[in-house]
């Protein structure tokens, strides 16, 4: 992939795999035999989120950044951000959110998954730990998940927080072309793009590059 590509700020890599739903065209076999496999054993396995450019993560960013958005703090409850540090919010932010330039959404590779069905009436979608784990209502949807994704080529590179992004277990990826866009991903590139946009806070990103490079894109779980 070239840097406009891991940056998330081309689409050349990919191709429309549902409505407003774009995947790595790599990615499209496997995830539609791993939705398949899901069908068979009773789950309608569906995108939240998949392939997320530059400019919406750059809005997502700021939006938390200047308290638009709340910021929620690892227990998901929204933080008084008046009440701490510029540095606190910052890596309070990057506890749930990605850098733009630096999120695995760019590649295509990594999506965010639920079932539809097993949403209670009224209910929307959270994209919260408490729908997915235990007692949650998609906790026999994550068992299935943890059983078969590796078979289809995805893992999750967020299955428990280690100290940098949160436990998300929602967010799979296809590691087959994600580990090697991680390769490619380097601090020069990611400080080139932040540089060069229109990012809130950017001098304390800029300052805190390396350990956010170290423990929030490359401290990942394991496969």
């Amino acid at each position: 992939m070239n840097p406009l590509e891991l940056t998330g700020q081309s689409q050349t890599h990919l191709v429309e795999f549902a409505p407003n739903r774009l995947l790595h065209k790599q990615v499209i076999s496997d995830f539609t035999a791993l939705q398949a496999s899901a069908k068979n054993a009773g789950f309608t396995l569906h995108i939240a989120s998949a392939f997320r450019s530059f400019e919406r993560q750059l809005q997502i960013w700021n939006n938390k950044f200047s308290g638009v958005t709340t910021i929620l703090d690892k227990q998901e409850k929204p933080i008084d951000t008046n009440s701490i540090s510029e540095l606190d919010k910052l890596y309070h932010l990057l506890h749930w959110s990605a850098l733009p330039s630096a999120s695995r959404h760019h590649w295509g590779t990594d999506i965010d998954v639920y079932d539809p069905s097993l949403l209670p009436s009224g209910q929307s979608l959270q994209l919260q730990k408490s729908e997915y784990l235990a007692g949650g209502y998609f906790s026999e949807l994550t068992f299935w998940l943890n059983e078969n994704i590796q078979t289809f080529g995805f893992y999750r590179p967020y299955q428990k927080d280690q100290g940098g992004v949160a436990e998300e277990p929602w967010h799979l990826s296809y590691f087959p072309i994600a580990d090697c866009c991680l390769e490619l991903l380097d601090v020069d590139l990611i400080r080139e793009t932040i540089l060069s946009n229109a990012i809130f806070g950017k001098s304390l990103i800029e300052q805190e590059l390396l350990n956010i490079y170290q423990q929030y894109i490359c401290n990942i779980t394991p496969r």
